[in-house]
Formats: C-alpha cells, structure tokens, sequence
C-alpha cells in the first residue's frame, strides 16, 4: 500500500501515494485507476468544473470504508490550490471553498481520496447568478430506467416548445440530469429554482402521470420524480465525467438525445474503465454547453 510516484502535471510536482489501494472491492478498482482516470478525462472535465466552487466526496479507504463529504479547502492544501471564500448560513465567518483550474489540482484533490466532484451552477467570479439550471429526474421505487428515458424525452419536447436547449447526462446513479444553460449574470439562484419548479409542475400535469413533483427526501411508488431543489445557492450536481463512489465505478456519463430516445443502456453502464474509450469514439457530447446562452421564457 505504500506505492509511491511523483507526476508533472501543469509545470507541478505532484506526489501521487497508495495507487494500489483498492477502492472498489467488487471490481478490484484501485486509487491508481481512479488517478489515472481523473488524468485521462481532465482536458474534458476541467472546463466544467473550473472557478465553480467544489463539494467532494471523500473515501480514503474506498467504498469498504467510510466517506464523507468535504467542500472547505483542507488547511494544509498547497498556495497552488485555488478557492473562494464565501459565508454560508449555517456558520459564521468565511469559508474556503474548493476550486480547480488545472490537471495537477484535480489529481491533488483525488490523491486525498476525492472520488466524487460536485459543482456549483455559479463561478466563483459570481456566485450569486448562476449560468445553468438542472432538471434531475428520478425513478421512484417502483419505477425503471426505461421510464427515466421516457420522462427526458417530455423534457426535451417541452424545452424545445421553449425555444430552450437542453443537454442531458446520466447521474451515475439511477437517473438523468437534463442541464439548461444560461445567459450569466441574469438570474438569480432563488429565480432559477422558481422557474424549474414552475416548469416541473407543468410537466407532471401534462405527464398522465407519468411525471411527479418531489415530496420529502424519498422518492417512493410508480413514476419520475422532477427534483428542482438542486437550483438553490449553495447546492451542487455531480459534474460531467465525475466518477460516483458507488458500486461498479460508475460516471456521470454526458448523453447525445439519440441515445436517450433509443436507450438501450444501463444507467451505471458507463464507469471508470468504459470512459475513456467512449471518449475517445463519442468526443465530449456535452461541446457548445458553456457557450451557449439562453433567456428563461415566462410560464
């Protein structure tokens, strides 16, 4: 367990430790793996989460021990690591919150055991406007994938009739986010959040059911659930390519619409390992998200 290297990641010297420590007991997955895949999927990952403020999820001994999540940046962190102070509700006095720029601060960050990188919807140059809004959608206990797919397309469909684009994603879990971007600038985080539920309210009655608005933390019986509390300051989305500390090593895989309207997929199917090849064949499917901006229309 105490394998050591020293990687040159952008002009830096970062130390790398323990890379054959195995973080996902069922698959054999080690922390190496799980570096040299943050490191073979950064030029594609990094413009998604850089001057976004960061939550990670943390899990030093893998998916056999404990995790937790973390978003203030550890004391001891490098004069290299960036962040931004903010002052949360809860507590008083500033707090340093986790950014990434580059390779060799992405690879510092998973070398402390970050499996999962979530981010902000806002930049840290303006963390009170957002840029995106998400659409989250959840099967509910006793609903599948397959209804999943279904109720994204409706989103789509919906969006569309909006003049609105949308990009979807899985969630490395059983759902799909479907991701909006914004004009900068324009929107508050209380703004978007309204207009995601004023949009999801919508939907569900114009679903047959099919559709729901989320009541309480669980998501229970038939159906989709329409998650819009993930718009708020201060809440975050598991960040495109981001690996999940779940079973299996699975991704947050960006989706093209054709793959959703055919399906034919498994939610977890895309992971640590089958990531890189689908980039390599697929190229990154979520290109032009950033640099597009759109208006929220009234509803």
């Amino acid at each position: 367990m105490g394998e050591r290297e020293v990687w040159r990641l952008a002009g830096r010297r970062v130390e790398v430790r323990n890379l054959a420590k195995v973080f996902w007991p069922g698959r054999g997955y080690t922390k190496g793996d799980l570096l040299r895949y943050y490191r073979a999927v950064a030029p594609v990952l990094i413009p998604y989460l850089r001057g976004r403020p960061l939550t990670l999820k943390m899990c030093p001994d893998g998916l056999a021990g404990a995790c937790f999540y973390r978003r203030k940046l550890p004391g001891f962190a490098p004069d290299w690591m960036p962040r931004v102070y903010y002052n949360p509700r809860t507590k008083s006095g500033r707090v340093p919150l986790v950014l990434v720029e580059d390779e060799a601060q992405l690879v510092w960050l998973v070398n402390l055991a970050a499996i999962e990188f979530h981010v902000w919807a806002s930049r840290a140059a303006d963390l009170a406007h957002p840029d995106w809004l998400v659409l989250d959608l959840d099967p509910g206990d006793e609903s599948g994938f397959e209804a999943v797919l279904e109720s994204a397309l409706l989103v789509r469909e919906e969006l569309r009739r909006l003049r609105l684009d949308g990009w979807p994603k899985t969630s490395g879990g059983r759902g799909l986010h479907v991701l909006v971007p914004l004009e900068p600038g324009r929107y508050t985080h209380a703004q978007t959040r309204a207009w995601a539920r004023s949009f999801a309210g919508r939907l569900a009655e114009r679903s047959g059911g099919l559709l729901r608005l989320p009541h309480g933390a669980t998501h229970r019986g038939l159906g989709v659930f329409v998650d819009y509390a993930q718009n708020g300051y201060g809440r975050n989305t598991a960040a495109p390519y981001s690996v999940r500390a779940r079973p299996g090593a699975p991704v947050s895989a960006p989706l093209s619409w054709d793959e959703v309207a055919t399906g034919g997929f498994e939610p977890g199917g895309f992971n640590l390992r089958s990531m890189p090849a689908r980039l390599e064949e697929r190229g990154d499917l979520l290109a032009g998200f950033l640099e597009t901006r759109q208006r929220l229309p009234s509803l």
